[in-house]
């Protein structure tokens, strides 16, 4: 089993980038996902999730209208694009998968009930 961030990179305020989470060794298409992040010194905070159908979305309010995601089932991938970035949203993204929670405001809050996190990919906004 194996969940892999990629697209990471360093950009200037405004700027944009596109984040993947590339799935493997589970049924992908079974399971809500979403993006966590973690900034230098900070606790991990929920940013966005996928139900399992993509038919829902939820965002946090500090990226809601900035940030886009969506998923491919037929790629078993995740992705996050991410526009008009700013410094404060300089972190770790990682990609966290669960066959019980429902992508909710709730599933940000149910950190043991995730199956499986992916390896984070560093996202740098600065001028």
């Amino acid at each position: 089993v194996q969940l892999q961030a990629s697209g990471g990179g360093s950009v200037q305020p405004g700027g944009s980038l596109r984040l993947s989470c590339a799935a493997s060794g589970f049924n992908f298409d079974n399971y809500a996902i979403g993006w966590f992040r973690q900034a230098p010194g900070k606790e991990r905070e929920g940013v966005s999730c996928i139900s399992s159908s993509a038919e829902t979305t939820y965002y946090e309010n500090v990226v809601k209208g900035r940030f886009t995601i969506s998923r491919d089932n037929a790629k078993n991938t995740l992705y996050l694009q991410m526009d008009n970035l700013k410094p404060e949203d300089t972190a770790v993204y990682s990609c966290a998968a669960s066959e019980r929670v429902q992508c909710s405001p709730n599933y940000f809050r149910n950190i043991y009930g995730m199956d499986y996190w992916g390896k984070g990919t560093l996202v740098t906004v600065s001028s």
